[in-house]
């Protein structure tokens, strides 16, 4: 059995169910009056063929990315109907590299020293997904950051803080919510002095903070960023800050919207707009940060960063006001990482249900979103609402086992993983 867990086979499995998924889009968008390719792709290709004619990306109605996007897939708009596919070949190439940093991970000193076969049974969580290869093949972007995700965890626990700090610029610059990373990462490569027997808030928190690996990181990560933005804003002025950042802390998206904010955000969408009334949308991120960016690395950034990295995504998208089923790649990449000490996989009963709990809140409400969408039935009123709430509740749930796995893990001395590679 262990003959089949070798490199040339997981990835070249992996690549080919990329493949067979890429010639199967094309077969539906011909024949199908379903789609295979995602609406987002479209509004990428048009964003890019605007910037091939020297105009704006933000010409393209909905384009609420970064022009570096556009720019990567002009050759979309090349003729030849095999260029289309361009950028779908890149987002599956990218998931293709984040399995392999994985695996990289995986077997260093940061991430266990795991054998090479079972560093591929836990890289073959992202590798052989099939919801992984299919959100990459339809055209979504979020292989990308992935990538720029995990290349920032090797960079660190690798002791590469300069390109650290250009990789969270990068990715932070791409789609913002990697900045929840920010004050992990600090935590991390920071040392508290045990000086003093009595707990000291600014020798613990802040006085490590001050070291140079942190300044370094620091600095690199606020010139990457803001080199990028400066330039994004010099050649397309305002539109690029409103599209880019302001529009996702006001955004009232409500379609295929986990989040228990989906009703509410319906209902702020459906009436008239004032530059009086309250617009709740504009705060709903206030817990949400509190909890991923700020309380969560406080508490367990010291102790197992990837570990960290997860629970600080993982409650990021439960939190989201905008939770869909892309979103879940965001922390799906991390978990390799983590649940090789998790009690999910040591306990296999709570692994299971945990796995049937997530998998059938997310079934329910499905069927309800289906007769709202598809049906035209008002499931608003309880179902909708109340299956939000549910799949909201499982995953606060899966977040606390995640949470205390963290807090077990390093009282058994599987810290010591993570002070490897740490700077001191």
């Amino acid at each position: 059995m262990s003959s089949y867990w070798t490199p040339t086979k997981i990835f070249g499995a992996a690549i080919l169910l990329r493949i067979v998924l890429l010639f199967y889009g094309l077969f539906q968008d011909a024949y199908s009056p379903l789609r295979y390719t995602d609406i987002d792709y479209f509004v990428f290709t048009d964003a890019a063929r605007y910037v091939s004619r020297g105009r704006s990306p933000y010409d393209r109605e909905t384009y609420r990315y970064t022009p570096l996007l556009a720019w990567l897939l002009v050759p979309t708009t090349w003729s030849g109907t095999g260029w289309f596919s361009f950028g779908k070949i890149i987002f599956a190439t990218a998931d293709i590299v984040t399995g392999w940093l994985t695996v990289l991970l995986l077997r260093s000193p940061a991430g266990g020293s795991m054998s090479m076969v079972r560093s591929l049974k836990y890289a073959s969580i992202w590798l052989l997904n099939p919801m992984v290869a299919t959100i990459s093949t339809r055209g979504s972007s979020e292989g990308l950051l992935g990538v720029m995700v995990i290349s920032l965890l090797w960079a660190i626990t690798h002791r590469r803080i300069k390109l650290a700090g250009l990789l969270l610029g990068l990715a932070v610059h791409f789609k913002i919510y990697p900045f929840i990373y920010a004050p992990s990462l600090l935590l991390y490569l920071s040392s508290p002095t045990p000086s003093s027997k009595k707990f000291n808030p600014y020798s613990y928190y802040i006085e490590p903070l001050l070291s140079r690996a942190n300044i370094l990181l620091t600095i690199y990560s606020l010139l990457t960023f803001m080199a990028l933005n400066t330039i994004m804003y010099a050649i397309y002025g305002h539109p690029f800050i409103q599209h880019t950042y302001l529009h996702h802390v006001t955004r009232i998206d409500h379609r295929h919207n986990f989040s228990p904010y989906n009703t509410l955000l319906y209902l702020s969408s459906s009436s008239p707009t004032s530059s009086t009334a309250f617009h709740f949308e504009s705060l709903a991120f206030l817990p949400q940060i509190l909890l991923s960016a700020a309380l969560i690395p406080l508490v367990l950034a010291r102790r197992d960063l990837p570990g960290t990295m997860l629970a600080q995504t993982f409650a990021f998208v439960a939190l989201n006001k905008v939770c869909t089923s892309q979103y879940f790649i965001w922390f799906l990449l991390l978990t390799p990482l983590h649940l090789p000490h998790s009690s999910l996989i040591t306990s296999p009963r709570l692994g299971l249900t945990a796995a049937t709990l997530w998998i059938a809140a997310q079934a329910l409400w499905l069927w309800q979103g289906y007769e709202l969408e598809m049906l035209g039935r008002s499931t608003f009123i309880p179902g909708l609402w109340g299956s939000s709430l549910l799949f909201y509740a499982v995953n606060m749930w899966i977040l606390g086992i995640i949470v205390e796995d963290i807090g077990k893990f390093s009282k058994e001395g599987g810290s010591e993983k993570g002070a490897v590679a740490k700077v001191k």
